[in-house]
């Protein structure tokens, strides 16, 4: 099965792409607007959520297939079983039968959700065998990064409402195929749900109204933070081939999960991308590999983003023991800051510390966001209230991917650059066996990168 083959008829021009989430013009509580004029604000409908319910409204059964069976897809399959009533779990696919067999006795010993044997399917086509199933109302795509695009392509072309994890693909020629995908999907009135849990979360989305309706003013410059400790990591067995020594290992392998500034900073970087509504016009980075024990990807990351008018973003992704930790996001306007974190302490201050808005969370608590975005996509379906996230993560992604290119290379890397790159990770072809292509412990070398995205 060669990847290429279902990337036929996805091109799209790179330059000139606008980004997905454009500047929102939304009333203040005195019912004016940011530029004075009596424009409507959006509701949360138009934005995209519309509701913060604990579970998801009652309706006709909703059947569901897993795609990747590893702790993150078992997880976003009990999540998709918590949601709301009537909804089960009736198809798996994985590579590995001992994944399978693992995701199969949590949602029997949790859920009493059983699949039956006929449902579960093993290779690298088996997502293609649970797609076929007519049965099948939903699809949960929790794979390593890398086989994001044609799945997610694949899913839209058997017309499957979607939970798609984030990232949503390595390398630009993947974000492409997502992009165009995405656009069939708005066409043939599909729900499609991204694993960026901070899109679910309600006071991220109070502070973002907040924001747009110019609290902080003008925005002018932005920072995302991921640093945190080691990540985990698994050593080769004898037993296993390279590619499943990559697999096994996927979040430490550069083709499979396009490293961390991906796979762990894409949260922050995509917050910053929904507030400021914009798209970098060129990136400058840099990083390098010091501690990591297995893998080809870099232990920390620095990106200077540059936007038009002088806007600024700085974002860090750091995974070493030992050093401060750092995770959260800051929006900066003329009047003062949005200070953005996952730990119930959200609030925004002018620059003398004068608290100008904080989130209640004792009037209103947030649910888990792994949760919450399990009863959206529930909730979508049953109401008949399209959500397509897929759109916003690809562009988000794709500024993570500027970021790490520019890093990997030592080189600045523009939007338009980067939108027409032919840059590609991974194998041709998909099977058990030797990858001569990777090299365990040889991270790129900034300056002598052999893979500029140009």
């Amino acid at each position: 099965m060669k990847r290429r083959d279902f990337l036929a008829g996805t091109a799209l021009l790179g330059a000139g792409i606008p980004l997905g989430v454009a500047p929102l013009a939304l009333t203040s509580c005195d019912g004016k607007t940011t530029s004075g004029s009596n424009v409507k604000a959006k509701t949360p409908e138009e934005l995209g959520i519309y509701s913060f319910v604990d579970i998801a409204p009652d309706g006709k059964p909703l059947k569901a297939a897993l795609v990747g069976c590893g702790d993150r897809g078992t997880g976003a399959a009990t999540q998709f079983l918590k949601s709301g009533p009537n909804v089960s779990i009736i198809a798996l696919a994985d590579v590995f039968p001992d994944r399978m067999a693992g995701c199969r006795r949590v949602l029997k010993e949790r859920f009493n959700n059983e699949v039956a044997d006929a449902n579960c399917f093993l290779g690298f086509d088996a997502y293609k065998k649970v797609l076929a199933m007519s049965e099948i109302d939903v699809v949960l795509l929790c794979t390593p990064t890398h086989f994001r695009p044609v799945q997610f392509k694949a899913a839209v072309e058997a017309g499957k409402h979607i939970f798609m994890e984030k990232p949503c693909a390595v390398d630009p020629t993947g974000i492409r195929t997502v992009i165009a995908a995405a656009k069939v999907a708005t066409s043939k009135g599909l729900t499609v749900v991204t694993g960026n849990q901070r899109r679910h979360r309600r006071d991220y989305w109070e502070a973002y109204v907040q924001v747009q309706n110019g609290i902080i003013g003008d925005l002018v410059s932005a920072s995302a933070h991921w640093d945190q400790g080691a990540w985990w990591n698994k050593r080769k067995r004898p037993e296993w081939s390279d590619m499943e020594y990559c697999i096994r290992n996927w979040f430490n392998i550069k083709w499979l999960s396009g490293d961390h500034l991906l796979d762990q900073a894409i949260h922050n970087i995509d917050i910053v991308t929904w507030f400021m509504g914009e798209r970098p016009e060129k990136a400058v980075g840099f990083g390098g590999r010091a501690q990591r024990l297995t893998g080809d990807i870099f232990d920390f990351f620095s990106v200077d983003y540059y936007y038009a008018n002088n806007k600024r973003m700085l974002a860090t992704a750091r995974q070493i023991d030992g050093c401060e930790g750092n995770v959260c996001e800051r929006v900066y306007g003329t009047k003062g800051v949005a200070l953005l974190n996952d730990r119930n302490n959200i609030k925004i201050v002018d620059y003398s510390g004068n608290i100008l808005w904080e989130y209640d969370y004792e009037a209103k608590p947030v649910k888990n966001p792994y949760d919450q975005e399990h009863v959206h996509l529930v909730e979508s379906i049953r109401l008949n209230k399209k959500i397509n996230q897929a759109e916003d993560l690809a562009y988000s992604t794709q500024v993570a991917i500027q970021g790490r290119e520019a890093a990997y290379t030592g080189k600045g890397i523009t939007w338009d650059e980067i939108m027409a790159s032919n840059l590609y990770y991974g194998p041709e072809t998909y099977e058990m066996g030797a990858l001569p292509f990777y090299k365990e412990g040889e991270a790129p070398v900034p300056g002598k990168a052999p893979n500029a995205p140009m």
